[in-house]
């Protein structure tokens, strides 16, 4: 009888194994980088010396947001440093300071012990200014600048005049003609004027500068706006038509390297948070994605080309007690809002395929997965609803 009560046991075990290898399974999550172990149907498995038995937990489906988030190490400072090249002729006499602000209508160097004034705009000096009626984008450059100074510039002459059939000569400047001679400018940009030139006079008068009413290259350096010296490569008594110097943003950003294949998840305007040295977490955006790759050169990398992202703190206060330090960035790069997940160990892997959720009573629910992201799954299915309760692995 003992016998026969042993064999009995010994089918039961032999019937139990393909229960546990089909029907519950051990799940490898990489993605989450979770791996959950549950058993289903374990009712009546006859219990053996040095068996352990799994630790068991009761979860609850949630209503939540989840996201796919990275970290990525990034550097902030000034941003990327472009270089600044002199123009004209002449010796440098005086170079400013790493790490100066660049000012608008103030001297950046100076060549022959000559001031070059820093303005700004969009398009360089390149010709000799103060001849009334003279036109172009480099006039309209000179009157953007004294009228941010607080100088009284005029009223501006008609964009357009009478069309006439008066013509240039030929070899001409067609940015001489009068305006009365031509059906429309010929070139886009401002007019110099007499109230300009006044109005220059004055400047230079208050600059220290001879009262000339004429600009000339070389004497003021256009740059897009207001900048930085990020470091200085000029010596005195070099050349000036050399670069002199980098120049930065004012504004501090952090530099993220991003592989090239996963920039395509990230947009400008992106939102990121940034972890300071001291672990405070500060908010940001996406404000520029740069366009030349370079090699990947953190130890251990991909190997993959990256890009460089910038992200600018939204409150430069955050930042203000920092020039330059090694942060961490947060990475967004996809959102589910208002999906049910449960936790990853939830997860049965069934024989014939796909997942279920095993219920308090023993009963099993299939479950369709969704994303994946710290330690949580998206699940949905029939019956599947918020406050469901289900086992999970511990």
């Amino acid at each position: 009888m003992a016998s026969s009560e042993a064999a009995d046991a010994r089918g039961r075990g032999r019937r139990w194994k393909p229960v546990v290898a089909g029907a519950v399974a051990l799940i490898a999550v990489a993605a989450a980088g979770v791996v959950a172990v549950a058993l289903a149907g374990h009712e009546g498995k006859p219990e053996t010396a040095g068996t352990v038995k799994p630790h068991v937990e009761i979860a609850s489906v949630v209503k939540t947001d989840l996201s796919d988030t990275r970290t990525l190490p990034g550097s902030l400072g000034f941003g990327a440093e472009r270089p600044l090249r002199g123009v004209g002729e002449g010796l440098v006499t005086r170079l400013p300071k790493a790490g100066a602000a660049v000012l608008r209508g103030k001297p950046l160097y100076w060549v022959d012990d000559r001031p070059v004034t820093a303005f700004f705009g969009d398009t360089p000096l390149f010709r000799k200014l103060g001849e009334e009626g003279v036109q172009g984008r480099d006039v309209t450059v000179v009157a953007n600048n004294l009228k941010a100074l607080g100088y009284d510039i005029g009223l501006p002459p008609p964009r357009t005049s009478a069309v006439t059939t008066a013509k240039t000569a030929p070899g001409a400047d067609a940015s001489r003609v009068p305006l009365a001679g031509r059906d429309k400018p010929l070139l886009p940009g401002d007019v110099f004027t007499a109230s300009l030139g006044a109005a220059l006079k004055r400047w230079q008068l208050d600059s220290g500068l001879e009262p000339t009413g004429t600009l000339d290259v070389g004497q003021v350096v256009v740059l897009p706006g207001p900048v930085r010296v990020g470091s200085v490569k000029a010596q005195l008594g070099d050349v000036v038509a050399e670069e002199l110097m980098t120049v930065t943003s004012t504004r501090k950003v952090v530099t993220v390297p991003v592989d090239a294949t996963d920039v395509g998840t990230i947009r400008r305007g992106t939102r990121m948070t940034v972890v300071l040295p001291d672990d405070k977490k500060i908010s940001g955006k996406v404000t520029a994605i740069g366009k030349d790759t370079r090699d990947n050169e953190t130890p251990g990398g991909s190997g993959t080309p990256q890009l460089n992202v910038t992200v600018t703190p939204d409150r430069s206060t955050d930042v203000k007690a920092l020039d330059s330090a090694a942060v961490q960035v947060n990475v967004t790069s996809r959102v589910r809002r208002g999906v049910l997940a449960v936790p990853v160990g939830a997860l049965l892997a069934l024989r014939e395929g796909g997942y279920a959720l095993q219920l308090t009573d023993g009963r099993l629910v299939a479950a369709e997965t969704g994303m994946f992201a710290r330690g949580m799954v998206e699940v949905s299915g029939d019956g599947i609803t918020s406050g469901l309760k289900v086992v999970t692995s511990s």
